[in-house]
């Protein structure tokens, strides 16, 4: 039995006379009548009471069997289109990694366009280090991610998206808060609440690069993870913390953030990917991805 064999039987069903079936098919009346008998011989029934050589009428297991092929043929487009679909990446299934600086600027915008865009694409999301992020990727437990740079693993996929400069996030009764932009070597005798160089080199290095502009090495009175965690500290007077410029968008009371007088290193945030293992929907998203922070870029150089 094959596709055809049903689609002929719908339009005998339906029209119940062999000619006007036939044209109806663009096909000669005789094959088709022998299309419909190879069916009933093989399905061991008749379909149809012949009242002339050509009008017919629907035996009762032809009625049943006419309910069945629309069923049948309805899955069938369904299942067409759900595989066109994915083809295309407008359904499945994306594990996201991020670090938590992206939350406060680039990543709710790409998250927002994509989910009107894709509707129908469920994005897992995962908070998590620069480090774990390279490691989920190895492991396939996430298939793309937000990150700082370098990476240790130069085998990956990666685009730059956002560079954005360092700044002084500190406690807001500090006597450095009422400075408009402050210099490097004066907080030469701080505390700093840092982020471990083990879970980003990127971010961790580009600081300790600004602080030796100053001269000096940071005193760590804490190290923490999550940038909101660092945020959390500066608040609670457990001392100072630079930060990626994009924190300024994390308002917590008691915390002021304050520019850096000398030129910092640029803190560099990439989308990361493996590119042996890429699929429509990924593809998709990185496409949303340049398109947003594209955006996003040529908005800064307006302003």
């Amino acid at each position: 039995m094959e596709l055809r064999h049903l689609r002929y039987f719908i339009a005998v069903a339906e029209e119940l006379h062999f000619s006007r079936a036939a044209e109806r098919l663009h096909i000669a009346q005789p094959p088709l009548s022998q299309q419909i008998q190879q069916l009933e011989t093989e399905l061991g029934v008749e379909l149809f009471h012949r009242k002339t050589k050509r009008q017919v009428q629907l035996t009762e297991a032809g009625r049943v069997f006419l309910q069945e092929t629309y069923r049948l043929l309805a899955q069938l487009e369904q299942g067409i289109e759900l595989t066109r679909r994915t083809g295309r990446g407008e359904t499945g299934e994306l594990r996201v990694g991020f670090i938590s600086s992206v939350t406060y600027d680039v990543l709710p915008a790409i998250l927002q366009a994509f989910r009107q865009q894709f509707p129908g694409v469920e994005l897992v999301l995962q908070e998590l280090t620069t480090a774990e992020q390279e490691k989920a990727l190895q492991n396939h437990r996430i298939q793309v991610g937000f990150v700082h740079l370098p990476l240790e693993d130069d085998t990956f996929a990666s685009e730059c998206i956002q560079q954005e400069n360092l700044v002084v996030a500190l406690p807001a009764n500090h006597p450095l808060a009422k400075q408009e932009k402050i210099a490097v070597r004066s907080l030469t005798e701080e505390l700093f609440i840092l982020f471990p160089r083990h879970l980003g080199m990127g971010l961790y290095d580009k600081i300790m690069a600004l602080c030796e502009q100053g001269n000096f090495t940071p005193k760590v009175a804490q190290e923490a993870i999550q940038m909101q965690t660092i945020i959390g500290l500066v608040s609670a007077g457990m001392g100072i913390a630079i930060v990626p410029a994009s924190l300024q968008n994390l308002q917590r009371q008691g915390v002021v953030y304050r520019a850096i007088a000398q030129t910092t290193p640029l803190v560099e945030t990439a989308v990361v990917w493996k590119a042996e293992e890429i699929t429509p929907v990924l593809r998709q998203f990185l496409t949303v991805v340049r398109k947003i922070t594209s955006r996003k870029l040529k908005f800064h150089l307006k302003t």
